[in-house]
């Protein structure tokens, strides 16, 4: 049971990892300068940050609740 839950956490983790390096970044430098054109021409990708949003906030909830599990035993 013990290495089910282990297994389960490290595919968590990396499902973490990833779906965080695939958002992107949200920083307001320089580029923020010319980031109100990005919006008249098209250059949105709303749809796939909401899903890596959604999917790094599952995968980090998972993660917590199995180290927390993991905890126990």
């Amino acid at each position: 049971m013990k290495i089910f839950v282990q297994i389960l956490q490290v595919i968590a983790a990396l499902g973490l990892i990833s779906t965080v390096l695939l958002q992107t970044g949200k920083s307001a430098g320089l580029g923020s300068i010319a980031g109100g054109a990005e919006s008249l021409f098209g250059g949105s990708k709303k749809g796939m940050d909401d899903l890596f949003s959604k999917l790094s906030t599952a995968s980090a909830i998972a993660f917590l609740v199995l180290t927390l599990l993991l905890s126990m035993f």
